[in-house]
């Protein structure tokens, strides 16, 4: 379970996540939503301690990211997949990864597999384009086949195969028990994708429940109209940092 409680981070001239509070539990997709300016990033930056919070807590399992020995086994994440080293190969970067978590080299295979890099797996990554970065930074949440899966937007790039590839990923891998959190803005795949919904808007929390429900609660036709008519009447945000 992922455990956000009252978190909030400020920044010279405004806050980015104001006072936020929900959970993400394992056996379903819970999607991520919000507007550009949310606070979206930065919630999932502070969860995984890359980024320190003002105040509030965000743990994972009960504990913080930092507190995880071999945090490839506990939590896989996918956020900035152009953030590569453009020198090495697919495999390569695995392999670093793998070595740095105490992970074997036959595991490297079954996610390069998995993902369908395979014949890629020896190109260096400055030839991939934006869809193979995208399924690189997936093999890299995947590889140490942990319980926690937080994908920021994870469908970017790809093709209507991947796109699909990416919406079963996350639905097997919550019904094997895992928590899976997934950040997007396409809401007619999250439409799709997630099974429950927190939406924030100004970096405070708008909605915390299923999806279906959600759609019902706001009077729309479907998840994006549901999604305009209750984030349209947030507040203007003050200038500042929010991603």
């Amino acid at each position: 379970m992922i455990e956000v409680n009252h978190l909030t981070k400020r920044y010279r001239g405004g806050t980015a996540v104001d006072d936020l509070t929900f959970t993400v539990e394992p056996g379903r997709v819970t999607g991520f939503l919000g507007p550009n300016g949310a606070g979206k990033s930065t919630t999932i930056r502070m969860v995984l301690g890359l980024d320190r919070p003002t105040a509030g807590s965000a743990l994972i399992g009960g504990r913080q990211y930092a507190e995880f020995k071999r945090p490839l086994t506990a939590v896989g994440a996918l956020l900035e997949a152009s953030d590569l080293h453009p020198g090495r190969s697919a495999r390569d970067h695995l392999l670093w990864l793998a070595a740095s978590n105490g992970l074997g080299r036959k595991r490297v295979q079954e996610v390069l597999e998995e993902t369908g890099l395979s014949e890629a797996a020896g190109k260096r990554v400055r030839a991939f384009s934006l869809g193979m970065r995208q399924r690189l930074g997936i093999a890299a949440a995947l590889l140490g086949d942990p319980g926690v899966l937080i994908l920021d937007e994870p469908v970017n790039g790809l093709d209507p195969e991947g796109v699909i590839w990416v919406r079963n990923l996350a639905k097997r891998l919550a019904g094997e028990g895992r928590t899976v959190l997934v950040s997007s803005h396409l809401m007619a795949e999250m439409a799709l994708t997630a099974s429950h919904l927190v939406v924030i808007g100004r970096g405070r929390l708008l909605a915390d429940l299923p999806t279906e429900e959600f759609v019902s609660a706001h009077s729309g036709a479907n998840l994006e109209e549901a999604f305009m008519r209750l984030t349209s009447e947030s507040v203007q945000y003050r200038a500042g940092g929010a991603r």
